[in-house]
């Protein structure tokens, strides 16, 4: 098969000046690969439809005026490209893409780079600026990726424009760590070393895998998929600006639309804000929830015996818009409580429990609770809590209601059967839980915050076949507004590629959950969206014992940042003995997708009365060495050695493809 080679007038030496055609020639050939570069460098904060624009936006503003002079179009440095990099991305030959490329990247890394007199609360300039490519009546995003995709968005999304970058270039672009260093500094990144250092951390240790990923339909906003804006409120923009242009030619005055109509006001009277209009309040349709490939808090119908009163939801939003100092007001971690840029989704607005209770979804980010007591005094309550990218499981429920011990929860309009389960006594099967016709529960106990840690309560609900099959899932209340979906992922099998996390509803995961329930105290009231038990090694102990289990517990936040606790899981004469917690670490991304090797120890205690280190490794551990004031060494993932109690012993490990591993602490 013949290759294409470019003409050699394309070709220019670094530092050479080109000619507006070369550079229109590259953008149209290397259009998709650039718009893929700038969709992964802008900040995912802009929202799925925006960065789509955006990265277009970006690529088209990267063309020259046709009478832009040839000083101003100087190839940069050439840059070295590694052996399994795409042909197109360098070479002399290929100079106009490489002086595109830098064009595009900084038009990208502006989005984040604000000045020092720039509003803190503002976007950066660049997000502010209007721009083509404009589409009106749609809402486009590339398509919808698995867990693996999702997973690398995340952790994108929790570092910088520049890091986003250095990984893209050498990923993409198959350009070596020397040349990004080189690209990022022309393109004006302040820390290009620290930002490749620190791009080198992600996507470990699958870094084939990642470059798949990053070259899937997910990051690929060239094929993208469309949906309608939200038509009522086009239709209200619509009918507003008509309004309002009307009554300027009429009487130069802009008058407001209210509630029934138009109606005058005396000088010096209020502007209504649409976003806090009741009337422009977004309702989803009772079965759309069906009909949509998107099954989160957007699919969601409104629901409550007051979703119509147009003055307790006008309360709250005032609310919203403006907390008086009689207005408690509550967020997760790392949740803005602005008032919404454009009307919220309404998702339930009634009575309970002696309170009324209205319901928001603002976005896609974040649900928003008001509630306020009927009767008596007491002021109202505000509650702003993350919901980016809820699904099937972690959009089920939200709580409603919280009273003394007792909870209710607000079910999805998918969940067709409801029970409640203990978890510390998993042989004890789920007893059924009573649902209104709006879909509020009975209240339920609420897990113990502190005391005795006798009882976990959870609820154990199934999805309508209409959109999976046989789907049952756990979620548990942490003191959020959503639940957290409890998971399991089982013991790797001998020789078996790595498990996925699976529903925590079987017999092995429920044993499991008995032992580390109580751990999930620690975890209450800090935004978790998601909590995996992974059964990552299995130990015989020392002197003829028994079989122990090592577990990692992974509570993912809906911000990003995870949580480890592992946990030591030795013979006990109860099901439901706490785990010994041997390591806990912060905002890391062991036990997860791009964390997939672990090591832990700890100090045991055999019955005869010796002291022993214990330690174990995930499946890619091939040997376990101990070192300090005791030595010792074990082929295989796990390692069993004589040692005083208050030893200083250090612990590492080898992988089986290469490299070591140190101990979690």
């Amino acid at each position: 098969m013949p290759i294409h080679q470019p003409q050699q007038r394309s070709a220019a030496a670094p530092g050479e000046p080109l000619g507006v055609q070369q550079a229109e020639a590259a953008l149209v050939e290397h259009y998709p690969r650039l718009v893929r570069l700038a969709h992964v460098v802008l900040p995912p904060a802009l929202g799925r439809h925006r960065r789509v624009l955006a990265a277009h936006g970006a690529v088209q503003r990267a063309l020259p005026g046709a009478r832009t002079t040839p000083d101003r179009m100087r190839v940069p440095a050439q840059s070295r490209r590694s052996p399994e990099a795409p042909e197109p991305a360098e070479g002399p030959a290929n100079a106009p893409y490489a002086w595109m490329r830098l064009r595009v990247l900084r038009t990208a890394l502006a989005y984040e780079r604000r000045p020092r007199w720039w509003p803190g609360l503002l976007p950066a300039p660049a997000a502010l600026r209007p721009t083509l490519p404009v589409v009106w009546g749609l809402r486009l995003f590339p398509r919808a990726g698995g867990v693996d995709e999702l997973a690398l968005d995340r952790a994108l999304s929790e570092v910088t424009g520049a890091v986003r970058a250095a990984f893209a270039l050498q990923l993409l672009d198959g350009m070596t760590e020397s040349a990004v260093r080189a690209l990022l500094a022309e393109a004006g990144v302040a820390d290009p070393a620290g930002a490749v250092r620190r791009a080198a951390r992600l996507g470990r240790p699958d870094r084939a895998g990642a470059q798949v990923l990053l070259r899937s339909g997910e990051f690929d906003p060239c094929t993208v998929q469309t949906r309608p804006s939200d038509l009522l409120r086009r239709r209200h923009r619509v009918r507003a600006v008509a309004l309002a242009a009307a009554l300027c030619v009429v009487a130069g005055t802009l008058v407001v639309a209210a509630e029934k109509g138009v109606r005058d006001e005396a000088p010096g009277a209020g502007v209504t804000v649409p976003a806090l209009d009741p009337a422009a309040l977004l309702r989803t349709a009772a079965e759309q929830w069906a009909d949509t490939s998107r099954i989160d808090f957007t699919a969601w119908p409104v629901r409550g015996d007051r979703r119509g009163d147009g003055e307790l939801l006008g309360r709250a939003l005032r609310a919203w818009s403006e907390p008086s100092g009689v207005v408690r007001v509550s967020t997760t971690p790392d949740t803005v409580d602005v008032p919404p840029a454009q009307p919220p989704r309404l998702l339930f607005a009634g009575e309970v429990d002696g309170t009324a209770v209205v319901l928001f979804h603002d976005g896609g980010v974040r649900v928003v609770r008001y509630a306020e007591p009927l009767s008596g005094g007491g002021g109202a309550a505000l509650d702003f809590a993350r919901t980016d990218d809820a699904d099937v499981t972690t959009g089920a429920a939200v709580v409603v209601s919280r009273t003394g011990e007792k909870a209710r929860f607000l079910l999805a309009p998918w969940i067709s059967e409801t029970t409640t389960r203990d978890l510390l006594a998993p042989d004890t099967p789920g007893r059924p839980l009573e649902v209104g016709p709006d879909g509020v529960t009975a209240p339920v106990e609420r897990p113990a915050a502190g005391g005795a840690c006798d009882a976990w309560p959870v609820l154990q609900l199934r999805s309508s076949e209409r959109i999976v099959e046989n789907h049952a899932f756990l979620v548990t209340d942490l003191g959020d507004l959503a639940p957290a979906h409890l998971t399991y992922t089982p013991k790797p099998g001998r020789g078996a590629p790595a498990r996925q996390p699976r529903e925590a509803t079987g017999s092995e995961a429920l044993v499991a959950w008995a032992r580390t329930a109580c751990s999930l105290r620690a975890l209450s009231g800090s935004g978790v969206r998601a909590v995996n038990n992974w059964a990552f090694a299995e130990q015989r102990l020392p002197e003829g014992g028994a079989s122990a289990e090592w577990l990692c517990t992974r509570a993912d936040t809906w911000r990003g940042p995870g949580r480890v606790l592992v946990q030591f899981l030795q013979p006990a004469a109860s099901p439901t003995a706490p785990a010994a917690v041997v390591a806990d670490r912060n905002d890391t991304a062991l036990c997860s997708r791009f964390g997939q090797h672990i090591l832990a120890g700890t100090r045991w205690k055999a019955a005869s009365g010796r002291w022993y280190v214990l330690a174990a490794g995930s499946r890619a551990v091939d040997r376990i060495e101990a070192t300090g004031q005791v030595r010792g060494a074990a082929g295989g993932p796990t390692l069993a050695v004589r040692a005083p109690r208050d030893a200083s012993v250090e612990l590492t490990a080898g992988l089986r493809g290469g490299g070591t591993l140190a101990a979690v602490h």
